[in-house]
């Protein structure tokens, strides 16, 4: 547990942040410019099966987020979020290099497939700690009323760095031949990422040098939450299904998803999906607000009831145009929608824990659900096509998972009091 001086509040809440940013913007790139990614290191074969091999590798790291949470929210909770986040970050680093780095399947074989399976495995522990920590720490160190809107900017980070991964891809497709991001231009957008992480390391190492920790606790955590929180865990995990899967399918998968099944041109998906991310910041903030003001579940209800229904009529006016106009629109419209979800998830999933076990509960509930119905959202989309009788895949595997968000809201986990940042009694 942490407590956090008043004068380093907004360092910490960027610091507490930046790892979300660099996991979410290596997560973006790799989606933007998986068939590039398929070619240098996977096995030759055909073009739709070099994508499904490379998502599946970008699923992967999905795999691994529940291992992380297990082993970092634990460590988050006993030894503190700080020094957490700080490893985090360097494990993101880690699994980054492997993949910058990682030579051609012409010139090293299977080993190229080793090395980049390494690298998102990696990174999927360091981004199943990352959310537990972070999460825990802003809405514990938020004060006046506000850990709704602090804990939002998580949410809106991920907006900052799909905007961030976008601008790379449109400036790498627009400056470089199609053969030159093939045989090098792909590996531009993870060397950025690489060149940010040192300077996440070193703000968080000194955004959380006044921060105090309370003595280590040895009982793993996982157990006190299957003891003691067993109706908090599957209500979490409820509500994590659709703040897993409505990003990736509708925000990270999105660019591809249109190109493929709609004829949007790749540069018309990217200036989208900027524009998109611009609402997915806005939202999320908003949302955090809202959060402070109606309460984190009002705002969730709500939300998922949205993300259950509008999708596919959304997604549908693509079959009417694709030009650049509504390709925006449609983006726009799909991330100011799973905005309002994911700005509040943090604020609400936390309520439902106490301190002491709160990093873990969020991380193990979180990156279970993301390992299940997340990560391999692009993967399981691509397989299924444009539309399942007749409903878009992407609008369908949304509105599956908003029914257990849905169903988490209105359990008993949200009616015991006391309800809010501390979490029901012990």
């Amino acid at each position: 547990m942490t407590t956090v001086q008043p004068r380093a509040k907004k360092t910490t809440i960027v610091a507490a942040c930046v790892g979300n940013l660099l996991e979410w913007y290596d997560f973006s790139v790799y989606a933007l410019f998986a068939p590039y990614i398929a070619k240098a290191l996977l096995p030759p074969s055909d073009p739709l099966s070099l994508l499904a091999q490379s998502l599946l590798v970008f699923g992967l790291g999905a795999v691994a987020r529940p291992l992380g949470a297990l082993l970092l929210g634990h460590y988050a909770d006993a030894r503190g979020r700080g020094p957490t986040l700080m490893l985090t970050c360097a494990l993101m680093g880690v699994g980054t290099a492997c993949i910058l780095f990682d030579p051609p399947y012409a010139i090293a074989g299977r080993a190229s497939i080793i090395v980049l399976c390494v690298g998102r495995l990696l990174q999927g522990i360091s981004a199943g700690g990352e959310i537990g920590g972070a999460a825990a720490f802003l809405v514990e160190g938020a004060a006046g009323g506000r850990a709704g809107f602090a804990a939002s900017f998580l949410q809106a980070t991920m907006g900052l760095s799909n905007m961030l991964g976008a601008l790379v891809a449109a400036c790498v497709t627009a400056f470089l031949s199609d053969a030159q991001i093939a045989g090098w231009g792909w590996r531009a957008p993870f060397a950025i990422g690489l060149a940010i992480i040192p300077l996440g390391v070193i703000m968080r190492r000194n955004a959380f040098s006044p921060v105090r920790r309370v003595a280590a606790r040895e009982t793993l955590a996982i157990g006190v939450l299957a003891k003691r929180h067993k109706g908090s865990v599957f209500a979490a995990l409820g509500l994590s299904l659709l703040w897993g899967a409505a990003p990736y399918a509708l925000i990270i998968y999105l660019p591809l998803y249109v190109q493929r099944f709609f004829g949007v041109a790749p540069h018309a998906s990217y200036v989208a999906y900027l524009f998109g991310n611009i609402a997915l910041v806005a939202g999320s903030l908003t949302a955090g607000k809202l959060a402070d003001r109606f309460g984190a579940r009002r705002i969730m209800l709500a939300s998922a009831f949205l993300l259950l229904i509008l999708p596919a009529p959304i997604l549908s006016m693509l079959t009417v145009s694709h030009g650049v106009i509504t390709m925006i629109v449609v983006a726009a419209l799909l991330c100011f929608l799973v905005s309002q979800f994911v700005g509040a998830a943090p604020l609400g999933i936390a309520g439902l824990f106490p301190k002491s076990v709160r990093a873990s509960g969020i991380a193990l509930s979180y990156n279970i659900a993301v390992s299940l119905f997340g990560g391999f959202a692009p993967a399981i989309l691509t397989a299924l096509g444009n539309v399942w009788r007749g409903v878009p895949s992407a609008a369908l595997y949304v509105s599956i998972a908003a029914l257990p968000a849905l169903a988490a809201l209105l359990s008993p986990a949200f009616s015991r009091p006391p309800y809010g940042p501390d979490g029901p009694e012990v």
